[in-house]
C-alpha cells in the first residue's frame, strides 16, 4: 500500500522546524559580535573613559539619553584612535561625531557623568560594560538603577561590573559609599521613631488583655 504524499511530508516538516529551534537556540546563546564599548568611571565618579571596538565602520558618535528618550550629543575629549595605521587620523565633527577612514579600529575618549547617571543609545546591538572603581556601586535598589538587560558582578571587592548583551540603550546610576552609609543612617532613624511611637500603643493592647 502506498504511503500518502502528506504522511511522507511529516518527516521533512519535523526536521525543518527541529532546524529552525535550533537556530533559536543559537541566536539566543552566541553573544552579538563585532560592536563593544566599555565605560571605565573615574575613581571620583566625575567622568569616565570610553573604549569602542569597532569592524568596518567609517565613524561613532557618542550620545546619551534625554528624559523624553531622545539621543543627545555628549562633549568628548581626550580622543584616541588604534588600528592598521600610524597614526590613526579622525575628524571630529561634532561635540561627539568621530568621523575617520572605513576600517577596524579601537575608540577611546573621556566624557563627564551627571549626578551619578550615565545613558547612551546605539544605532546598532552592543555588547556594553561598565566598571566602577572601588567606593562606587549600584547593587542597593533603593540607591542604584541598572537598565533591563544589565548583569551585575562584584569582582573582589574592589570594583563593580555591570554587562548588557546586544544592548541599543542603557541606563545606570551608582552611588558612594557616603549615600549608602545616609540611607542607613535615616532608616535606622525611622525604625527608632516607629518603635516610639508605638510602644505605648503594645503596653495599652497588653493591659487590656490581662
Amino acid at each position: 500500500m502506498r504511503t500518502p504524499d502528506r504522511d511522507r511530508c511529516r518527516p521533512g516538516i519535523a526536521l525543518c522546524g527541529l532546524a529552525l529551534v535550533s537556530l533559536v537556540a543559537l541566536a539566543l546563546v552566541i553573544p552579538v559580535q563585532g560592536h563593544s564599548v566599555e565605560y571605565r568611571v573615574l575613581p571620583n565618579g566625575t567622568a569616565y573613559e570610553g573604549t569602542v571596538v569597532l569592524e568596518n565602520s567609517s565613524g561613532y558618535q557618542v550620545y546619551e539619553t534625554g528624559p523624553l528618550g531622545e539621543r543627545i550629543s555628549v562633549k568628548v575629549t581626550n580622543i584616541t584612535l588604534q588600528g592598521d595605521c600610524d597614526p590613526c587620523r579622525f575628524n571630529q565633527t561634532g561635540e561627539g561625531a568621530i568621523s575617520f577612514p572605513k576600517g577596524n579600529y579601537i575608540l577611546s575618549y573621556q566624557a563627564p557623568v551627571k549626578e551619578n547617571h550615565i545613558t547612551a543609545t546605539y544605532t546598532d546591538p552592543y555588547n556594553v560594560s561598565v566598571i566602577l572603581p572601588k567606593g562606587l556601586d549600584v547593587r542597593n535598589p533603593f540607591l542604584g538603577v541598572v537598565s533591563p538587560g544589565g548583569n551585575i558582578e562584584a569582582v573582589n571587592n574592589s570594583s563593580v561590573t555591570i554587562n548588557w548583551t546586544g544592548a541599543r540603550s542603557m541606563e545606570l546610576r551608582f552611588y558612594d559609599e557616603q549615600r549608602e552609609s545616609l540611607l542607613y543612617m535615616f532608616g535606622n532613624f525611622w525604625i527608632i521613631i516607629a518603635i516610639v511611637l508605638l510602644t505605648p500603643y503594645l503596653l495599652t493592647m497588653r493591659r487590656r488583655g490581662k
